[in-house]
């Protein structure tokens, strides 16, 4: 049960988020790691057979290090206690395009579908073709396949109208969003049912058009929208 393993290992760091614990544990955090990795694998194949570019990435484009950048925070504990995968197809990881994202912590694990943080003229754009072009959105987050999984659209909403946009409108609080995603929480029990990964397989397949819309939105805009700065 790699699952349950991978999990028990981030209760474990998460009681003991240090150096010398971690530097005691390292075999087994590597035995983790190549859990992870193969799990990522598995998710770039079967992503591919309906984001075809999924096959373009690698392991190392969608996983991150376990080692936090305390620099700047007052948090000093050295090690992540959850780990991401993300598939963001066709750059990777450190893309502003909308991807399919698994969070594994427990009790906080996740699904999620979307993008963070983006610079105000990607917003704008996304604003700009949900106004010009709602029946298609709607007809996306409106579906009772994907609203089954993801009922609440969008996070840390504006509180009035978007600049440019008819605060009458009457669909106005689906531009309202700060960050256009989604999420599915998953709990430890489901994570560890031998058909999790089909779970979340389909459930990024389900969201493909909600990516599809907020991807070509975003990559009208230009380039420079291949990797976070």
């Amino acid at each position: 049960m790699q699952m349950n393993e991978i999990l028990a290992f981030l209760r474990e760091l998460t009681a003991n988020n240090n150096r010398d614990w971690f530097n005691e544990n390292k075999e087994t955090y590597q035995e983790v790691k190549r859990m992870v990795d193969s799990i990522t694998q598995d998710l770039i194949n079967r992503i591919s057979k309906f984001e075809p570019q999924a096959a373009m990435l690698s392991v190392s484009d969608c996983t991150y290090r376990i080692y936090r950048d305390v620099r700047f925070s007052t948090d000093k504990s050295p090690y992540k206690t959850h780990i991401g995968i993300f598939i963001n197809p066709p750059f990777g990881k450190k893309s502003l395009r909308s991807g399919f994202y698994l969070h594994l912590e427990p009790n906080e694990s996740a699904v999620y579908i979307g993008t963070y943080c983006l610079p105000s003229k990607y917003l704008a754009a996304i604003r700009r073709d949900i106004f010009e072009n709602v029946d298609e959105y709607l007809e996306i987050i409106e579906n009772p396949e994907f609203k089954n999984i993801f009922p609440t659209v969008g996070e840390n909403p504006l509180k009035t109208a978007p600049k440019g946009f008819p605060k009458d409108w009457e669909h106005i609080s689906l531009l309202k969003p700060r960050d256009y995603a989604v999420k599915h929480s998953l709990s430890d029990r489901e994570l560890n049912s031998p058909k999790a990964l089909d779970k979340i397989v389909d459930m990024f397949r389900i969201s493909k058009p909600f990516n599809d819309f907020i991807n070509f939105a975003i990559d009208e805009v230009g380039n420079d929208a291949d990797v976070h700065n």
